[in-house]
């Protein structure tokens, strides 16, 4: 989410699964291909500027990347709803051009910007937060939670990161996110940075969102709990 206020938030991963032990036939590659119109295959759309479609926003490279070129604002989002998952990905901000980004998790309701979700922040400076968008529900220590009211974005929750990992513009992070009913932990390049209670279990779109800078992601894959359609 574009905010000059607010931090973005980041997880990565580790090699256990939900239930037990992870296998490599656990995860579940989630950026595939990329047909002629520019639909990516698993994903729909959503862009602020009426008219938009994917390809003029996200670009599939040949070397396997996903590119976000961050303009007009929106996200991609999954076809399929997950409640309890891990994901995990690699993303990097253009060298010299750090910028602001996300991923938003069990997402509901109607398509705006930004939709009722809980944010996993990538904002350069502020990777690790946890930020609950549009009255989305979580908790964490009370010294690095706050709640307030925005004039745009409605009723918003911060739980602040623990720690500073995200590397240089240029370079790769590893991130993953791990949501196991009202739980939801993040780690950054290994190490856990953030952990919020009390989270809403409810199905919903995973999501990458456009913040009006390019930003890079790569082996972006999941390993699937409980999902619906």
């Amino acid at each position: 989410m574009h905010r000059a206020m607010f931090p973005t938030l980041v997880v990565i991963s580790l090699s256990v699964g939900l239930q037990g032990s992870s296998t490599a036939d656990d995860w579940i590659p989630l950026v595939t291909k990329q047909d002629a119109s520019g639909e990516l295959a698993g994903w729909k759309s959503f862009h602020e500027t009426a008219g938009t479609k994917t390809g003029d926003v996200w670009k599939l490279a040949d070397d396997g990347a996903l590119v976000c070129r961050g303009n007009p604002k929106g996200y991609l989002y999954t076809e399929k709803g997950y409640t309890d998952f891990v994901l995990r990905l690699e993303w990097r901000w253009p060298e010299g051009k750090p910028g602001n980004g996300g991923v938003l998790i069990r997402m509901t309701g109607g398509h705006k910007i930004w939709p009722a979700s809980l944010e996993a922040q990538i904002n350069a400076g502020g990777a690790g937060d946890f930020w609950g968008l549009d009255g989305y529900p979580l908790s964490g220590l009370p010294e690095r939670t706050k709640r307030l009211e925005h004039p745009q974005f409605g009723k918003l929750t911060n739980v602040q990161r623990t720690a500073d990992l995200e590397k240089p513009a240029g370079q790769w992070n590893s991130y993953e996110i791990r949501a196991k009913g009202s739980t939801v932990t993040l780690i950054i390049n290994g190490q856990e940075v953030n952990r919020a209670a009390d989270c809403a279990v409810r199905p919903g779109k995973i999501c990458l969102t456009s913040e009006g800078n390019e930003i890079h992601y790569r082996n972006v894959e999941l390993q699937a709990g409980e999902k619906s359609e």
